[in-house]
């Protein structure tokens, strides 16, 4: 499989403070790519670095061997990158239709809004069923697949999440890594930061760990999952 994206030793700052400090990681076509690691580790911050909101002082990113840590954001959802941040951000007094439609605004999406609305209920169809509800009034996991199906609008060929499983039951969280995986059988590469490290790198093909800033382990989920390291500082065994 060929690279998608390439993270090269980013060093990130917020104001004087250094908040990452060198995280490399790949991503190749259709893999599943975890980052785990604790809280304020910088997983976030890498995944907002590359979405263009923030901008490395040092490394580089480049995406279909392109440097992107240079362009605006705008520029990196057209090419078909696509964040779908903590907390879901939806338009709560929108409709889920409407929100739906917010995820297409870029010209290259808008084009086949109504093609890719199909597609989307397709594979999310309480969402068909709730198109004329308003979005404050969806539960916490119809709220978070509402998350998922306006990125999957934007047409991603990368798409990023950022704690999907957060204040969910655990049977919701297992729906999300369902539809996680069957979003990744069509094709699509997913770049995932999970605070449910057991089931992130159970689904993923590789993953890194990013402790104070940088990226100290990678390797296949199964193999990750056996270190012993990652076993008591994660997982609590």
């Amino acid at each position: 499989m060929s690279s998608l994206l390439e993270v090269d030793a980013i060093q990130v700052n917020y104001g004087d403070v250094p908040a990452i400090k060198g995280v490399s990681l790949q991503v190749k076509e259709k893999e599943i790519i975890s980052m785990v690691g604790s809280n304020g580790a910088g997983k976030s911050t890498t995944l907002n670095t590359i979405s263009g909101v923030l901008r490395p002082v040092s490394g580089s990113i480049r995406y279909l061997g392109e440097p992107i840590h240079t362009v605006p954001p705008n520029h990196i959802v057209s090419q078909g990158v696509i964040q779908i941040p903590e907390g879901r951000r939806l338009f709560p007094h929108m409709t889920v239709l409407k929100n739906l439609y917010m995820g297409s605004y870029n010209p290259r999406a808008r084009k086949e809004r109504e093609v890719t609305l199909e597609k989307v209920f397709g594979i999310l169809p309480a969402l068909k069923e709730r198109k004329d509800q308003v979005a404050w009034t969806l539960s916490g996991g119809e709220q978070q697949m509402l998350a998922i199906g306006r990125g999957l609008m934007a047409q991603p060929k990368l798409l990023m999440l950022d704690e999907p499983s957060l204040g969910l039951a655990p049977m919701l969280v297992k729906t999300i890594f369902e539809l996680l995986k069957e979003i990744n059988k069509g094709g699509m590469a997913i770049l995932l930061v999970e605070q449910d490290v057991q089931h992130a790198l159970t689904l993923s093909h590789r993953g890194y760990v990013i402790e104070n800033g940088k990226t100290v382990m990678e390797g296949p989920g199964d193999f990750l999952l056996k270190n012993e390291h990652l076993k008591k500082a994660y997982l609590g065994i």
